[in-house]
This record gives structure tokens, sequence and C-alpha cells, in this order.
């Protein structure tokens, strides 16, 4: 029974791995004085009640309240001078009870640490839910397009930036979380959530800062045991050596912003009216085409099988323009006798239904019914 969950895609709500209890709870402690006073008040006001005029339980509870609270409401029944005096106490204690509770809470909200506090742990929890997310590292001009692009696509992310005012920031460029830490760190790690991310965005202009981030997520890695299924790493570099450095400390995708330049222009200098295909086509929100690569299980149906006998296009409308098979030799715009290895990837273009019923077809242990209707 408790696969049935995890089988249908259920997911329940998960516990950040920083709570942020204790600082919480900390903020709440001065109010513990007021609330200790106004209990002991209530009982020594409902027992006094009870034993000057023998006012019965409920009645002297009622009376001790509105007596205390000074609402006016009078007396209930007919007190004695000395229940009066005793009234008139009450009534002074309630005074100085109030004024303390109003002193103390002023105190906090003018410090503001309480409302900060209780912000940033709803912002926790929020993230703890979220499931096959990015953690993008460091804010800058190449996280606000990236970010744009994957809000554009329903890919959750949390920003993580140690600057104090990433609130503001978040604000303005609409990132839905964020977290205030050094990414590197235990802290930025943890309040991101990692452990239920899909991989890393490191943003960062500056190379050891990209350096640390990989180190500390792969230690994280292999801490917490994601060996089967290792974070997906993405950085920038500023250089081809930085490039090469990275892929060695173990990014899995190292962008260079010089090489893409370099290779934009070329391909606009060389094809002009080639150029924009990409662009225009994958890139847009509202384009009809969409690029995506599925692995083939050892399982699939369709290992040892050739590629023409899958049929993508006729039963899904795809076409597959690559494959890599397992020694990682790409094959570009593979024949139909092309035979499928297993752990090949193959590369798919089509519309984005298209592409999920390839997907599925791929991944089934036997051969589709479909297929002897095409």
């Amino acid at each position: 029974m408790k696969r049935i969950p995890k089988t249908l895609g259920w997911q329940r709500s998960t516990k950040p791995h920083i709570t942020l209890n204790d600082e919480f709870y900390g903020h709440l402690a001065p109010f513990r004085i007021p609330l200790i006073l106004t209990v002991l008040t209530m009982l020594v006001g409902t027992i006094g009640y009870m034993l000057i005029d023998h006012f019965p339980l409920m009645d002297a509870i009622y009376q001790t309240g509105i007596t205390f609270t000074t609402v006016g409401y009078g007396e209930i029944q007919p007190i004695s001078d000395m229940g009066r005096i005793f009234t008139i106490t009450l009534i002074i204690v309630g005074f100085v009870v109030f004024t303390i509770a109003v002193g103390i809470v002023a105190e906090v909200i003018k410090k503001g640490e309480f409302q900060k506090i209780a912000k940033e742990r709803r912002m926790l929890y929020e993230i703890a839910r979220l499931k096959q997310h990015f953690v993008i590292c460091y804010h800058n001009d190449y996280t606000i397009q990236v970010t744009r692009q994957l809000r554009e696509n329903h890919i959750p992310f949390v920003v993580v930036d140690p600057r104090e005012d990433l609130e503001a920031i978040a604000k303005k460029y609409h990132y839905p979380y964020f977290v205030s830490a050094e990414p590197h760190t235990e802290e930025g790690i943890l309040k991101s959530h990692l452990s239920s991310a899909k991989g890393v965005i490191s943003l960062s202009n500056n190379i050891a800062d990209n350096i640390a981030v990989i180190a500390s997520v792969r230690l994280y890695e292999k801490e917490i045991g994601r060996g089967k299924h290792p974070f997906l790493i993405i950085t920038d570099a500023n250089s081809t050596e930085d490039e090469q450095k990275l892929h060695k400390l173990g990014a899995d995708r190292v962008v260079t912003a010089t090489k893409l330049l370099a290779q934009r222009i070329n391909a606009i200098a060389v094809r002009p009216d080639m150029a924009n295909i990409l662009q225009e086509f994958l890139y847009r929100s509202d384009t009809p085409l969409d690029m995506e690569e599925v692995k083939v299980s050892k399982t699939s149906w369709l290992v040892l099988q050739k590629l023409k006998q899958a049929k993508l296009r006729d039963i899904a409308n795809v076409d597959v323009i690559g494959i890599t098979p397992k020694e990682d030799n790409f094959i570009p715009m593979p024949k139909g006798d092309t035979l499928i290895m297993p752990k090949s990837r193959l590369i798919l273009v089509g519309t984005s239904e298209g592409i999920q019923k390839a997907k599925q077809l791929i991944r089934r242990k036997e051969r589709p019914e479909e297929l002897n209707y095409v």
C-alpha cells in the first residue's frame, strides 16, 4: 500500500530541512510574561469572587473576564463592599498587564525580526513541497533571462544568493522562491531543499564560486546517496580553459558565452536565412515544435530493434534527428536501419503532445499494439 501514492505521483507535504523553529519561537518568548500574568490574574480573580461573594464557577470566570478586560458590562449579581475593593484591584492589575502586553507587541513589531523570520519560514515550507525543481545560484543578468524561460515552461526553481536585498530583487524579477544564503554552504543547500531538486544552475561571474557550488553539490549527492540519480549541474564559464576545469570537477554542462556568441555570429554570417530557425521554432514559448532527448532503458521493447520499426512518425508524428548510442558516438539524421542499443538517447522533434506520446511508446516493455495498425 505504501507504493500506491508514489506510483500515482501523489506528493505529501514535505518538511523543510531547516524549519527555523528555534528562531521563530525565540521571538515569541517576550509574550510569555503577559500570557502568564493574564492566566494568573484570571485564576486569582475567579477564586476571589468564589470566596468573597460565593459566585458559581462560570459566573466567577465571566465576572473576572469582563472586569479584567474593563469592558464595563457591570456586575452580574450583587457584590459586597469587599468584593468591590477586589474588583477595583482587578481592574488596575488588568490595565497594567495590558499596558505591558501592548509595549512588548509594539517593540517586537518595531524590530521587524519576527515578521522576517515568519515570512522566511513560510517560504521554506513552500520550497520543501517542490519536486524536480532547479536551484539557481547567484542573481545576475543571466539569471533574469534563465528564470524567465523557466517560468514560461512551468519549470519550478529556487534562486539562492547571499545578498541582503534579495527579497526586493525577487519581487522585481518575479522569483517565486528564493533563499538568501551562500549557495555552496550547508545553509544554502538545505534551505533550497536540494535533495528533491533535479539539478543546479550556477551562474556566477567568478569561476571560484561555480567551483565551490559544484564541489558542495557533488559531496551532498554522495552524502544523501543519489548515485543512481545524480544532480544535473549546469554552469557558465568565461573561457575554454575554465570550461575544461568545470567539466573535470563534475559539471554536466558548461556554457561558454564567448563560444555561443561566436557560433551565433558565424551562423548568421554563413547562412543568414537559416540563423533564426532555433529561435523561431524551438525557443519561443508559442512555438508548435519542441525538441527533447529521450533515453531508451534496458527494458524497453525498442532495444535491439531497428529505428524504422518504432514508426514514431506514423503514430506520434515525431521525427528522430539524432541518436547517441551508449558509447556516445552521435549519429545525426539516422537511417531507418539504425539499430537501437540499450541506454541509447534519441533526439526527438515534433509537437509537445507528439513527443509525450513517443516517450510513452519508447518506455513500454512490450511491443505496442498500435504498431499493428500502421
